[in-house]
Formats: C-alpha cells, sequence, structure tokens
C-alpha cells in the first residue's frame, strides 16, 4: 500500500538538509521521489541487507520493519498509516507505534509535522542490543501448554 505522507516527508527533508544516502523502497506511491534514491520494490533478501547496512531505518509501524530492525539492532523511526486517510483498513499501526516507543526500543513520529525533527535525531541513535528471531523457550512452552491443555508454570 502506498505510504505517500512517509515518502513526501523524508524525500523533503534528505533535499532540505543536502542528504544524498538515504534510499528508500516507496512501493506503489504515487509520489516520485526527487531527492532520494529510490525503488517500488525490493526483494526479502535485498531489504534485510540493506537494513543490516544502514545506519539506521525510516519506516511505517509495520511488524516486519520494528522486528527485523530489532532482530538486526539499528535504530528505527516510524511513522503509523492512519485508517482515516485510508492508508490502512484500521489504526493499529498507531497502538503498535505507542507500545513499542513505551518500551523505549523505537522512536516515532505520529505525522509528517512530527517528522522532520525525528529525522533530524536519527544521527544522534546508536545500534542497540538485538533481539532474537525466534520465539524463547519459556514462550513457546506457554503456547503448547496452552494448545495441548497441559499446564505451564507462571
Amino acid at each position: 500500500m502506498p505510504f505517500d505522507r512517509l515518502v513526501r516527508g523524508v524525500d523533503g527533508w534528505a533535499g532540505a538538509n543536502g542528504r544524498s544516502d538515504v534510499f528508500a523502497q516507496i512501493g506503489d506511491a504515487e509520489y516520485v521521489p526527487r531527492h532520494i534514491e529510490h525503488a517500488g520494490k525490493i526483494g526479502p533478501g535485498e531489504f534485510r541487507s540493506r537494513m543490516a547496512e544502514a545506519d539506521a531505518v525510516v519506516a511505517h509501524a509495520g511488524m516486519g520493519s520494528i522486528l527485523t530492525a530489532l532482530e538486526l539492532g539499528v535504530p528505527i523511526l516510524v511513522m503509523p498509516r492512519l485508517g482515516r486517510l485510508k492508508e490502512t483498513r484500521n489504526d493499529h499501526q498507531v497502538a503498535t507505534a505507542e507500545r513499542f516507543k513505551a518500551m523505549g526500543r523505537i522512536e516515532v513520529a505520529m505525522d509528517e509535522t512530527e517528522l522532520p525533527e525525528a529525522l533530524d535525531r536519527l544521527t544522534d541513535l546508536r545500534r542497540a542490543d538485538t533481539i532474537s528471531a525466534q520465539a524463547s523457550p519459556e514462550l513457546l512452552d506457554a503456547v503448547r501448554g496452552f494448545i495441548f491443555g497441559a499446564r505451564t508454570p507462571r
């Protein structure tokens, strides 16, 4: 799904700040960036490779983007898609962004007015502790217990 508000905001910020080191996967966006390198879609391997090499990532507040950044320890700034603007079917990304921000794991710009200042702060962020790509053994045991009816210790 296109996210022109985010693409336009990052492109404008890059132009205003003379940044030529920004790459964006823009999907089917109607807005065509003038200041940043971009591609409509890239494959999963290239996506992960570009993320791993990035100093920071800017994305919608989708779980795939957030979890990949956390797995790689790359600082991430998210801006949630909004249901009322028909960028997604509801405001679940707002809840995701708020929850991860409260945990201190991500940076958030709730809309395009907050985006430029948040982008300015990205240069101050450093790589963080990584998370595992796999669920913890405790969580797996709890899920198995729930599914198979066994009691699991709390």
